[in-house]
């Protein structure tokens, strides 16, 4: 069975191969800086992780186990979102971000289509979160994290995880329904 492309170059990076890395830089930082970019607001901080998780990538290389196509691009993932992660514990404490944030709780309404937004304006509108609601809404989201697993990672309870969720969920709803809104009356 003939190598992927993924494999070939994993083997590279377990040989410290200079070019390899620069080949999984070219390859990956984009899809990585997006990646920060949905957990840290601010751009010089987005810099900042994905240069800590390409250090750690190549500090941790050995450790890794190719298991398929797709595997590699898993593994930086997740070395990039708990630098993120690291990032946003030491910049403050997190739990009194998460607590603390009093917004009024949103009825459970029909959801509006969120087909009918830009990919790009829905990214900047879960930028916007308060950063303990952006925090919680990405690891479930995109990580498909447990509430469980988001309070073990994060340091706070399993229902203040749920209830940072469902807040966060319900800004973004307030937010796309603003959005719509105005492109309506755009139009008219």
């Amino acid at each position: 069975m003939e190598e992927s492309k993924e494999q070939i170059l994993v083997k590279r990076l377990l040989q410290k191969e200079e070019s390899a890395w620069k080949e999984l830089f070219g390859a990956y930082s984009g899809n990585l800086t997006y990646v920060c970019a949905r957990y840290v607001s601010e751009r010089e901080d987005v810099h900042d992780v994905l240069q800590n998780s390409f250090i750690k990538m190549f500090r941790c290389i050995k450790s890794f186990e190719y298991r398929g196509n797709g595997s590699l691009k898993a593994w930086v993932t997740r070395i990039t979102v708990n630098e993120a992660l690291k990032h946003i514990k030491q910049k403050n404490d997190f739990r009194s971000t998460v607590e603390v944030e009093e917004l009024p709780d949103i009825l459970d309404e029909e959801e509006p289509d969120f087909e009918e937004v830009p990919k790009t304006d829905i990214m900047e509108m879960i930028r916007s979160l308060p950063e303990g609601y952006r925090t919680v809404f990405n690891l479930y989201v995109f990580e498909k994290k447990s509430h469980k697993e988001i309070a073990e990672l994060l340091g706070i309870a399993e229902n203040s995880s749920a209830s940072q969720f469902h807040r966060a969920k319900g800004l973004l709803i307030q937010k796309v329904k603003e959005f719509k809104m105005s492109k309506k009356a755009q139009y008219e």
